[in-house]
């Protein structure tokens, strides 16, 4: 019989959501290098302690009194995981606080021992739990969750893992402590829709764990009336650790100055021998952004949230200061063998054009995270500042390689092949495709250096991944003859290789660039490319010939059209520019003067102007009004594809037709120049986001008419066979199947999507497809100026 959750409850318990961790344990080098440092615990055997609190008071002095006070407040009610704590000094951040003690050392350097105005930091990373007891005597299962508890109030509450004896949480938080001498008692239930039934209990002595280190334990559940034994162990990994509030902090994020650029900086490496193996990444990290927690709502302003692994950053979307922000974003980072660094994330909070604040920072030590396991990370911000909710994942990648050309196989491997078959459709959908490309050569680059040559490499970007080829040094015809493999993640991208030169120290130089989609690849020709510049607007001197192959399964390629679009790592600044502004007007315009055309040509068949096409127009509409059915809309979408596609078949109709007069504008110089006077700058800076507002929405309105114009008049082959076939179900369905229950269906899924996935990421599928299909600025940068592969004649000089 199980003891009823409402016996074992203290009626002071709290109801008090889950805290979390904020930050990772420090490295050994930094152990005892200086007083003012916190200490670091060694490496560990313990795999999962992921994060540890890291909070700063911001540069703010702090005086000896009202720290005591602070820290007297700090185990007082739910939000006592708000205290403040610092790690890991920045260089120039190193001065304790006047009139603060941070580590006394005056027993010798094995013996740290905490000052009076310093606490504790607890770490429980809760792993999972082995042969529990059975709840359910019908199913024979139980739905286990458990509850932290510090001197009879919740800290801590995990998910509830249903129907499962030896459920797996991964989930981990963290705690603020004053003294060590107490006791956290750990408290499975089962789940009941009515009371929840006692399954087992444990404790943790804080006295008996050893400071810095982070310890695996084995907590065997009994029951404290002594009713039943054998109730299953829970694993979970814990860590003590010493907490500081009176350091000074400077922000993880620092801004850097803007370089002509930046974006093609090379990943540093010690030596050419490693430059190939340096670059290659093993395995990804599929990161989503969820929500904040009890955030101040303070004044006007945006918050958003920053990322950064190594050399590779993301930036969330902007929210307005709100309790509760939900983000829903997701993004991958790639894991390179040779950069150990843990992720780091910060909250920012930006009011107007003042300088951001930090509200917090945290570190997750990504090379102890499982394999394809979701791990639920609960940080605490800084105090007062609420909580940060995200998951991280981390999976295995295949197919990254450089090899020479000479040396690989031109074309996909027969096990390639195999693999994305549509036999094997159903095996991992998350890997659509594969993607080969041999950089050959290049011709008659532009000359950077005084001698009239260049040191060129080339970039090779896919999404968020990037690959380079080695330098040759003093030529404008450089030969690379590198093959590089990637996975693809999704067939809508667009392969773009950017040649440079390199610049020694500074950042290189932009010799020319192409994209191509990769469902434009034909597969093992040899072509050669003209280059363009760097808004792929204009053609640049140059050629680059490559050999490309792609093979993807079309199935999952299909299914990851309807999938939220990966997001770009490192955004572009956007700058207003009259020359964009006015091409999107033109482009608004030819849209809404289509729209006007056809409006007119209905309001036409009204006024009987050709008694003719009026005659065919009312007889249409008896028809259509007197048969309708709900099927017959896409049908007639479905038709009106099919007739395009008839016209261009019969040469009677080009999908390029409407690009020849397409404006792309050059580069404005004047739209670049900084003002020398900051007042004007001041004064004009509401106007200048107002239009440049109004230039986002323009061209956003734009690309959403000029993709629906082109899934009809078959610019992408692929989009429009997609359509065709989901017109052609969508219709089937309403065909057969009554409306009343297609609506019901599609209702019952909204309102259950929080329910069955409490972290799904909110997607639209119609704008998911649209924004794979490319808007007629999308298709001129895209477009291939091709070049003769034979060998390029001199130019004669006048």
């Amino acid at each position: 019989m199980g003891v009823s959750i409402a016996e074992d409850e203290d009626k002071t318990s709290a109801t008090s959501s889950g805290l979390s961790i904020r930050d990772i344990i420090s490295s050994e080098k930094s152990l005892l290098t200086d007083c003012t440092g916190p200490c670091s615990s060694s490496s560990s055997s313990s795999s999962n302690i992921h994060c540890v609190l890291i909070c700063s008071s911001m540069g703010v002095s702090i005086a000896e009194e009202s720290l005591e006070e602070n820290s007297a407040e700090a185990c007082e009610g739910e939000n006592s995981a708000e205290a403040c704590e610092g790690d890991e000094l920045d260089e120039n951040d190193t001065e304790p606080i006047e009139g603060s003690d941070i580590l006394s050392t005056s027993q010798g350097p094995g013996a740290l021992v905490p000052s009076p105005l310093q606490r504790y930091l607890l770490i429980i990373n809760l792993k999972d739990g082995q042969n529990l007891v059975i709840r359910d005597k019908r199913s024979g299962t139980s739905d286990p969750y458990v509850k932290f508890k510090l001197d009879g109030k919740q800290i801590y509450k995990s998910k509830t893992v249903h129907k499962n004896l030896n459920p797996r949480w991964n989930e981990s938080f963290s705690y603020p402590l004053r003294d060590r001498d107490q006791l956290v008692e750990v408290r499975v239930y089962d789940k009941n829709l009515t009371s929840d039934e006692f399954m087992g209990s444990s404790t943790i002595s804080l006295r008996n764990l050893e400071l810095q280190k982070t310890q695996e334990l084995e907590l065997h559940l009994t029951d404290p009336k002594g009713k039943e034994f054998g109730l299953g162990v829970i694993r979970v990994d814990v860590c003590l650790m010493f907490r500081d509030a009176t350091i000074k902090r400077g922000p993880r994020f620092r801004p850097k100055k803007n370089k002509q650029n930046q974006n093609y900086s090379p990943r540093p490496v010690e030596a050419p021998k490693n430059q190939t193996k340096n670059q290659m990444w093993t395995g990804v990290l599929h990161i989503t952004l969820v929500e904040g927690q009890d955030l101040p709502q303070c004044g006007q302003g945006d918050i958003y949230v920053r990322f950064r692994l190594g050399d590779q950053k993301y930036k969330s979307k902007n929210l307005c200061i709100q309790a509760n922000p939900q983000w829903r974003e997701q993004f991958e980072f790639n894991q390179f063998e040779d950069i150990q660094e843990p992720l780091q994330v910060e909250v920012f909070s930006k009011r107007g054009r003042k300088a951001e604040e930090s509200w917090g920072t945290c570190e997750v030590d990504v090379s102890r995270l499982p394999l394809n396991e979701r791990q639920l990370y609960t940080h605490v911000l800084d105090p007062g500042k609420g909580k940060l909710v995200f998951l991280v994942t981390q999976r295995p990648c295949w197919g990254v390689s450089i090899t020479d050309t000479d040396k690989a196989t031109l074309g996909i491997p027969d096990t390639v092949i195999e693999k994305f078959s549509l036999r094997n459709s159903h095996k991992c959908l998350r890997e659509v495709g594969f993607l080969q490309v041999s950089v050959l050569k290049a011709n008659d680059l532009p000359a950077t250096d005084i001698n009239g040559k260049s040191n060129p490499f080339c970039v090779i970007q896919l999404g968020n991944c990037k690959l380079q080829t080695h330098t040759v040094s003093k030529t404008i015809n450089p030969e690379w003859n590198k093959t590089f493999t990637l996975p693809v993640k999704d067939i809508h991208e667009v392969l773009e290789l950017t040649v440079l030169d390199e610049n020694g120290d500074r950042s290189p130089n932009f010799l020319g660039k192409v994209a191509i989609p990769l469902l434009t690849v034909q597969n093992s020709q040899q072509v050669c490319l003209f280059l363009k510049k760097e808004d792929l607007g204009r053609p640049s001197k140059g050629t680059i010939t490559l050999v490309l192959d792609v093979v993807y399964n079309q199935v999952r390629a299909g299914i990851r059209t309807f999938q939220p679009k990966e997001t770009k790592l490192i955004e572009e600044n956007l700058k207003f520019n009259k020359k964009v502004l006015a091409r999107n007007i033109y482009r608004v315009r030819k849209i809404s003067t289509a729209v006007l055309y056809t409006l007119q040509y209905i309001k036409s068949c009204f006024q009987w102007e050709s008694t003719q096409r009026s005659l065919i127009a009312f007889l249409i509409f008896l028809v259509s009004v007197w048969h309708w059915e709900l099927f017959m809309l896409p049908l007639f979408l479905l038709l009106l594809i099919g007739w395009n596609y008839i016209l261009l078949r019969s040469e009677k109709f080009s999908s390029t037709q409407d690009l020849v007069n397409m404006p792309m504008g050059d580069d404005d110089e004047e739209d670049e120049k900084e003002s020398g006077k900051k007042g004007l700058m001041d004064k004009i800076h509401m106007v200048q986001e107002v239009v440049l507002a109004v230039q986002n929405v323009l061209e956003e309105i734009a690309n959403i008419g000029e993709r629906i114009k082109n899934i009809f008049n078959w610019s992408v082959p692929f989009m429009s066979c997609l359509a065709c076939l989901v017109l052609f179900v969508a219709a089937t369905m309403l065909y057969f199947i009554p409306l009343r229950y297609i609506v019901l269906a599609w209702g019952i899924n909204k309102f259950t999507k929080k329910l069955r996935n409490p972290y799904a990421i909110d997607s639209n599928e119609l704008l998911d497809f649209l924004q794979r299909v490319p808007s007629d600025i999308q298709k001129v940068q895209y477009s291939a100026l091709r070049a003769s592969t034979g060998p390029i004649q001199p130019r004669k000089r006048k």
